[in-house]
């Protein structure tokens, strides 16, 4: 075996020494912090048949994916703001890509989504979402990139120009007015997550933006937003006090009580973010212009704010009204 487990970096190492056709051949790879024994030993055994068939002349050497992900995740992951996320789900990716060069990428992409869907339906009973097969395929993407681009690993063409990923389509159409939403409030028991939810109604924010944003003055200030830019969100005057008095506490527990409320509220279907959704349809439905919208809650692609194009229709309407009318 050429693996052994590096207990100071906490994860495993492949390191091959062999003499072969008279020469000594030798490599060394860090592997994923996240990969087990498993996918270490697979690892190994399709890697020395590679170094194996290479030193016999065999075949030539082509790049893999393999290497793509590994000088990623050693080099550019760290620096990301979810990297431990994009580590474990480049993990779950690993059989897909596994010993494949990267010259296959386009078609490891699409029997990905193929066999993930299927496998994971039969094991945990439930279809992958088009944005999570979306969101590993992009994650794989940008490996593949990062290693062409630094490294020239490929060749003269982008491995993932011919890489398509799945159409997704996960705008909720699901509002509720402020009666409703102090009707889920007065049906939850805990204080704190009581306040999380009008917070949300009034603010438009994040349940993750609403525990770790700090006030100064009239405003919540949030140093590192979801897209990563620093932004203010103005205090609200219904939930003032609920924002000085505000103690943060774990998210799941706000998202434990949330549930319990929604159903004595007779209202399953909503999810805590819909409180944002909700939010944006009260402004947009008191005359707020989209662009405003987008800027209270944080887009940094103004695409993101056309999910609520369609509530905006009595403005748009007195809007193509004022075409042709003179100053007075």
């Amino acid at each position: 075996m050429s693996v052994y487990r590096d207990k100071k970096r906490g994860c495993f190492v492949f390191e091959f020494s062999r003499r072969i056709e008279g020469r000594r051949v030798r490599t060394r790879k860090i592997l994923p912090k996240s990969w087990n024994q498993a996918q270490a030993d697979a690892f190994d055994r399709d890697e020395s048949a590679k170094l194996y068939a290479v030193a016999r002349g065999i075949e030539g050497k082509e790049p893999t994916i393999d290497e793509a992900v590994a000088r990623y995740l050693k080099e550019r992951v760290p620096q990301l703001k979810r990297g431990k996320n994009v580590e474990a789900e480049l993990a779950l990716m690993f059989w897909a890509y596994q010993g494949r060069p990267l010259s296959a990428l386009p078609d490891v992409c699409k029997a990905y989504q193929l066999r993930a869907t299927r496998d994971n339906e039969k094991q945990q009973g439930k279809v992958l979402s088009p944005a999570t097969l979306r969101n590993r395929i992009r994650y794989l993407t940008a490996a593949c990139r990062y290693a062409w681009r630094e490294y020239g690993l490929g060749g003269d063409q982008d491995p993932a120009a011919r890489v398509t990923v799945p159409e997704v389509r996960n705008e909720r159409q699901l509002y509720i007015g402020r009666a409703e939403m102090l009707k889920i409030a007065k049906a939850c028991k805990h204080r704190t997550a009581r306040m999380a939810i009008r917070i949300a109604f009034y603010s438009g924010m994040r349940l993750s933006e609403i525990l770790k944003a700090r006030i100064a003055g009239p405003c919540w200030v949030l140093d590192d937003s979801k897209n990563g830019n620093p932004r203010l969100v103005p205090i609200h005057p219904k939930v003032a006090v609920c924002a000085r008095k505000f103690k943060p506490c774990p998210k799941i527990t706000i998202q434990s009580w949330w549930r319990k409320a929604r159903k004595v509220a007779g209202r399953e279907d909503l999810h805590f973010h819909d409180l944002r959704h909700s939010a944006a349809s009260e402004l947009v439905n008191a005359g707020v212009d989209l662009y405003t919208v987008g800027r209270v809650l944080g887009h940094k692609d103004s695409r993101s704010t056309q999910r609520y194009a369609h509530l905006a229709v009595d403005t748009l309407t007195a809007a193509v009204g004022m075409i042709g009318k003179k100053a007075a």
